[in-house]
């Protein structure tokens, strides 16, 4: 499968995405501190932070038919995908999860966590949508839930994925579409399939459609790109954090438009364009380390507070510095994850669950 590196500016996106659910983690955490101390602080509203789950939505379903093309017409093709995606997810998310567990019986306040039954902790490493015992549907690890919804995406391709490009695409939208649909007509369901059929999956189908819009020729000149992404950083700053609109238009809808800049400029350009952008590798290198920022954040964001707590620097760093500071070490943290343990861990999985390649010749393409 090809590497989303081939598309920089996909990766600056995946950056931004990350740091926008960190800060929202991290201002959470600096509330905290200045409600225990007596001290004022309102976190910053430039953007509504959780919409950066919105924005790997769109994401995902972008790099996913992008990154698939490979295999329409080869032999065991879903098999090839399912094992690349099973590789990337997994393994950390397991890590992550097993040692949040650790932290939950060790240290039950420390993360205000709760292990819950084994049905539940099961549910929570098998990706599968459970209700907590407060009526929450999330995994033990709370960020889990939106790997929850992207494992339901890369089945779905999967089914799809033996039709073609385009079809596999036609064929994911149909299925997504059905979802929402059979959720909001049907009354009540169960929870995991009132959990699937939530209009955010409709993001994976807009980055699935930019991807096969990218597959297909379709390219913006830069202006246009440029109003793009200027369009959805405003109607983001605006929609706000309590948005009016259902989520997936008011933080979906931007969130296209962004995905739609970064992805269809010229091809064979997407790295040289960089180039005179020196500032933008840093966010390049934090794209490629999104995946291990979006799970380690909390662990950090979590851990300066109580260090800093527990020093007594809270007040002398003052609540702004200290979002800061907590941003800059987990961003340190996810590059050094990346590199030493998620790397390692996907070519492990890869290389255990990926078939081996066969000397038959590949099927006709649908």
């Amino acid at each position: 499968m090809t590497s989303p590196t081939s598309l920089p500016l996909i990766q600056v996106l995946r950056a931004l995405a990350a740091l926008m659910v960190a800060a929202g983690h991290a201002q959470f955490e600096v509330a905290g501190v200045a409600a225990r101390a007596g001290v004022s602080y309102a976190p910053a509203a430039w953007l509504p932070w959780p919409a950066g789950v919105d924005v790997f939505f769109v994401i995902s379903g972008f790099i996913i038919v992008h990154a698939a093309a490979p295999l329409h017409g080869r032999l065991g093709a879903r098999k090839i995908f399912l094992a690349h995606r099973v590789a990337r997810v997994v393994p950390l998310y397991w890590l992550a999860t097993t040692l949040y567990l650790a932290l939950a019986w060790a240290r039950p306040g420390l993360l205000g966590a709760d292990a819950g039954g084994l049905a539940y902790l099961a549910a929570s490493y098998l990706f599968w949508p459970m209700a907590r015992a407060d009526g929450a549907v999330q995994p033990l690890y709370s960020l889990g839930w939106t790997l929850n919804y992207e494992m339901a995406f890369y089945a779905l391709f999967a089914l799809a994925l033996p039709l073609g490009p385009r079809r596999a695409v036609f064929g994911v939208l149909a299925l997504l579409a059905g979802l929402v649909v059979l959720g909001q007509a049907a009354g009540p369901l169960p929870v995991a399939p009132a959990f699937w059929s939530d209009p955010i999956v409709l993001e994976f189908a807009c980055g699935a459609t930019l991807a096969l819009a990218r597959q297909e020729g379709r390219r913006l000149p830069g202006p246009l790109r440029l109003a793009l992404a200027v369009a959805g950083l405003a109607l983001l700053a605006l929609a706000g954090e309590d948005p009016a609109l259902p989520r997936c238009l008011a933080w979906g809808g931007p969130a296209a438009l962004l995905v739609a800049a970064a992805a269809l400029g010229p091809s064979g350009t997407a790295g040289a364009g960089l180039r005179p952008f020196v500032l933008l590798r840093p966010f390049v290198l934090l794209g490629d380390a999104s995946y291990a920022l979006y799970l380690a954040h909390p662990f950090v964001v979590r851990g300066v507070r109580v260090v800093a707590e527990a020093a007594g620097l809270a007040g002398p760093l003052g609540p702004a510095t200290l979002a800061v500071l907590m941003l800059v070490l987990a961003g340190l943290a996810a590059l050094l994850l990346h590199r030493i343990v998620e790397r390692p861990l996907t070519r492990a999985a890869r290389a255990l669950l990926e078939p081996a390649s066969k000397p038959e010749p590949a099927v006709n393409k649908a």
